[in-house]
């Protein structure tokens, strides 16, 4: 099967990087991605796989069956939307739609998910149950794709027993792919402020309230919500990312808006670090005489892999691939709307390696420079087939 699966990924690759690069030029922001639904749906079409859509308007599920289709039921997902970012790669597959990119992997997802199951389905009289196909709108924005999926049923009829997704590493070279039960991902949430004052003449701060001068105090103190009060053995992050102060040289605006955003991987220290970073911040502003509008919009939980069902995989893969090619992934700060499908099922939440030095290719996620191997697509496509044949037959290697 292994060699099987390998061939017709190898068979199928050109193939392969051409959706990628089409998908790659031609990205849509979240909950936008109609030109995208469109063309996976034209794909599996393509391939005969039967397919329902209009989920969230752009998502999709499709469905494989092979013998013995109630048997047991598999997910498999990947996401299809891009970033508020311009693409400064000069390629001939570079984004044709300004100031929108495929900056963090979608079209890799949505491509190997395609190859994959291009796969499956040939391969469908050799393995019991069915596989669904997952593929989703709105992972970069708030509420998350994966939670609108789930309200509008995309986990029934039939409901998967486990799922999968991967998600491109670019600091992992190709041929390579990691690995972590357990905790894996923070919960992540955003944080709006408007800090208040009274603008006027810089040249007279006398006659102002500085709303600049309150935000730097907020700012700083803020830190300590983190330095001071979460235990060290949950990891925490507070970041500010975004700040607007529209004076001069010589004005004082009336207000400042501040972005940011706080992760962690504990649900009652998370709930009490709003609750301070409220508070800190409003008492802080109304001290220097000013105030804050202040709002946390909280955002995906925390992403648990199942322990065993991970294990297996880890095990699996490197049957297919070698155990010199599966690392094991350290928790990282960094959020992912998959999260919710794990609050409903065992799931595993892997790395695929696309980054090669040799080539330059190593700029980071939400970059714009942001590229990566294409040879990642031949992993990307067969290690998906095989961990879910893998896990529709029960077997661990």
């Amino acid at each position: 099967m292994i060699d099987q699966i390998k061939e017709k990924a190898e068979k199928y690759f050109e193939d392969t990087v051409a959706t990628r690069r089409h998908i790659h030029a031609n990205p849509e922001l979240s909950f936008e991605e109609y030109q995208t639904s469109e063309f996976v749906k034209g794909k599996l079409q393509e391939y005969g796989i039967p397919f329902k859509e209009g989920y969230v308007k752009t998502g999709i599920v499709g469905l494989i069956e092979g013998n013995n289709p109630s048997k047991k039921t598999i997910a498999l997902r990947a996401d299809m939307d891009a970033l508020p970012i311009f693409e400064e790669n000069d390629k001939e597959y570079k984004s044709k739609n300004e100031g929108v990119m495929h900056a963090c992997g979608h079209d890799v997802h949505t491509s190997s998910l395609l190859g994959a199951a291009r796969i499956l389905n040939e391969l469908k009289d050799q393995w019991e149950g069915t596989i669904k196909l997952i593929f989703q709108p709105g992972e970069e924005r708030l509420p998350g794709g994966a939670s609108l999926m789930i309200k509008e049923n995309a986990l029934e009829n039939p409901k998967p027993n486990y799922i999968f997704g991967q998600h491109v590493l670019p600091s992992m070279e190709v041929g390579k792919v990691g690995f972590k039960p357990g905790m894996y991902m923070a919960s992540t949430d955003e944080i709006y402020m408007t800090i208040k004052g009274k603008g006027g003449h810089a040249a007279l701060p006398h006659l102002n309230i500085d709303p600049v001068l309150i935000t730097s105090h907020v700012i700083v103190a803020l830190q300590q919500v983190v330095s001071r009060n979460a235990s060290p053995s949950v990891p925490s992050v507070l970041s500010f990312g975004k700040v607007i102060a529209n004076g001069a040289t010589n004005i004082i605006p009336d207000k400042v808006m501040v972005e940011g955003t706080f992760r962690t991987m504990d649900e009652e220290w998370r709930a009490d670090a709003h609750t301070k970073i409220t508070r800190l911040a409003k008492e802080i502003a109304q001290s220097m005489g000013g105030d804050c509008d202040i709002e946390i919009r909280k955002g995906y939980p925390y992403l648990v892999n199942d322990e065993e069902l991970t294990l297996k995989a880890r095990e699996n893969a490197i049957q297919y691939m070698g155990a010199e090619n599966v690392i094991d992934m350290d928790l990282r700060m960094t959020a992912e709307d998959f999260s919710y499908y794990t609050q409903r099922m065992p799931g595993c939440f892997y790395r695929l390696g696309t980054g090669n030095e040799s080539k330059g290719i190593t700029s980071g996620l939400h970059t714009s420079t942001f590229d990566i191997d294409e040879n990642a697509l031949k992993t990307g496509v067969g290690l998906m087939a095989w961990l879910a044949i893998c896990e529709l037959k029960g077997r661990s290697f």
